[in-house]
């Protein structure tokens, strides 16, 4: 009988003792008791964060019977069973501060009950420090905090500053209780999507260490490739495992880079191809963070972040970079050590899925009509299928006029060339296309390559108000940007599109066959 897969599943002990699929984490938890007592983890939504917290709390309360087989079991004191405060703020939506104190006073009551204690303070923060204080007592061993979730009272606020900003201060306020109970406490482990550094909610604790891009903790979270084929090898008969590689591999922390195990999951069960995790959480405020800033989307292939952009999150100034690396929209190809102490981040998108998924919504929140945008590009898909160059044309017109005049109004992208671009490029990449922007090649850098079976379409976008007409094609063919794609592509189109603010659609297109 096949194991079942854990879908959705959080808890150590079911999965342990109801057969399901583990992959095998408990190496690293041996590893950060033995080197540290503070940390913090930042990971993306859906990423194991919650399964290994509760991994932690099994191993201090000394289930050993749920480690059997692992490694861990032969690596770890059972003797000692340690007192344990979990706290987790990831279910449900906190709206005020006020909801915020009564799921903390929940959290508190539970534990008070969980270890028959008779806490005396009303106020929260003392209440806190009181119950790690008297169980350190009770129990006559030290006490282990596991916050899950820390931001997320925050993050449901996002796009409320004031609200947003409200709960950040009670949280901090929370949480400054572990600095005072350091002598009472054993361990402590925190997790979150985002990293908060200027005004930090744990500014008291100094010896707090993020391990979210040490590469030694790179693959805490998420399944390598390793684990996949191994683990579940009875599942992946027929299966294209170079196909799930570029769909759902790619997330890279500075180690081997892993699959978002939420995705792997349903894939699994399902066996299709889908966004899952995407479609677990529409990014509706990246979404309309994008436009705000008039960010070009085909930018998002070549971002650069520094060390601040990577490590810090402000509820009021959101730097974009930041929230796309924190959230799993990108995630870092390389890092780049430009002098000693300064490095720089290169970011990209994860795999196919992230890419696909996050080009469609793009196109979602341009036009109002999706039927019509679905129809496009099942048009597009049947142009580029059938080779014919010249039909374009005449999909990417109806494109620019289906977009509503009121988006017009709202914003200025449409007087820059980058708008322009990034709905191309939107439509190819929600197609699951090979869509390159801004390659480098001997004489400049092309805008836009699109690759189809073993066809490539090389594009170069011109607004007519900002360059004279003619000059699009004219610079394709003068560049001899072709010459890099001689090998590898059986046919290769140059493509010039020129665009009008005025007429806010396309006023030129020409294009020849590489011979």
């Amino acid at each position: 009988m096949k194991k079942k897969l854990p879908v959705g599943i959080q808890s150590f002990e079911k999965i342990r003792t109801e057969n399901y699929y583990y992959v095998d984490k408990t190496r690293f938890v041996k590893k950060l008791v033995e080197e540290g007592e503070y940390y913090f983890l930042s990971r993306p939504r859906r990423f194991g964060k919650s399964l290994f917290l509760d991994t932690l709390r099994q191993a201090f309360l000394a289930k050993r019977e749920l480690f059997e087989g692992l490694y861990l079991e032969d690596n770890w004191d059972w003797s000692i069973k340690y007192p344990v405060i979990y706290i987790s703020f990831g279910s449900g939506v906190h709206r005020s501060v006020q909801e915020l104190q009564e799921t903390e006073r929940v959290i508190i009551k539970e534990h008070e009950k969980d270890y028959q204690l008779n806490l005396q303070y009303s106020n929260i923060k003392d209440r806190f420090m009181e119950l790690i204080k008297t169980l350190y007592q009770k129990c006559g061993q030290k006490v282990v905090v596991l916050i899950d979730e820390y931001d997320k009272p925050i993050l449901d606020n996002i796009n409320k500053t004031e609200t947003a900003t409200e709960i950040r201060e009670e949280l901090k306020n929370f949480y400054s209780v572990l600095k005072d109970a350091d002598p009472y406490l054993k361990f402590v482990f925190i997790t979150g999507v985002t990293k908060f550094s200027k005004v930090s909610l744990f500014s008291g604790l100094n010896n707090l260490e993020d391990i979210t891009i040490s590469p030694s903790f790179a693959t805490i979270c998420g399944y390598t490739q390793s684990e996949f084929e191994t683990v579940f090898a009875d599942r992946l008969e027929g299966v294209d495992l170079d196909e799930v590689r570029r769909w759902y591999n790619g997330y890279s922390w500075l180690g081997e880079p892993v699959y978002n195990p939420f995705d792997i999951l349903l894939f699994l069960r399902e066996k299709i191809f889908r966004p899952y995790w995407f479609e677990t959480g529409t990014p509706t405020f990246l979404i309309k963070l994008l436009f705000e800033k008039r960010y070009c989307l085909p930018d998002l292939e070549n971002l650069e972040a520094g060390e601040e952009l990577i490590e810090s999150f402000e509820v009021e100034n959101i730097k974009l970079e930041t929230l796309l690396f924190q959230t799993g929209y990108l995630t870092i190809a390389e890092k780049i050590e430009l002098l000693p102490g300064e490095a720089v981040y290169k970011l990209k998108y994860p795999n196919i899925e992230v890419k696909k998924a996050l080009a469609d919504h793009v196109l979602n929140y341009i036009f109002e009509d999706i039927s019509t945008k679905t129809h496009n590009k099942t048009k597009l898909a049947r142009i580029l299928i059938s080779g014919d160059v010249p039909l374009l044309l005449e999909v990417f017109k109806a494109i620019f006029a289906g977009i509503p005049h009121d988006w017009y109004r709202k914003t200025e992208l449409h007087r820059y060339e980058g708008f322009y671009a990034s709905v191309f490029y939107a439509y190819f990449a929600a197609l699951g296309l090979d869509v390159r922007v801004e390659e480098s090649t001997s004489k400049g850098r092309l805008d836009m390559a699109v690759r189809f079976e073993d066809r490539c379409y090389l594009f170069e976008f011109k607004v007519v108000e900002i360059e004279p007409e003619g000059r699009a094609l004219e610079q394709l063919k003068a560049k001899k940007y072709h010459e890099k794609y001689l090998t590898g592509c059986g046919k290769i189109y140059l493509i010039g599109i020129e665009f009008s603010q005025k007429e806010r659609n396309i006023v030129g297109f020409e294009w020849e066959e590489v011979l």
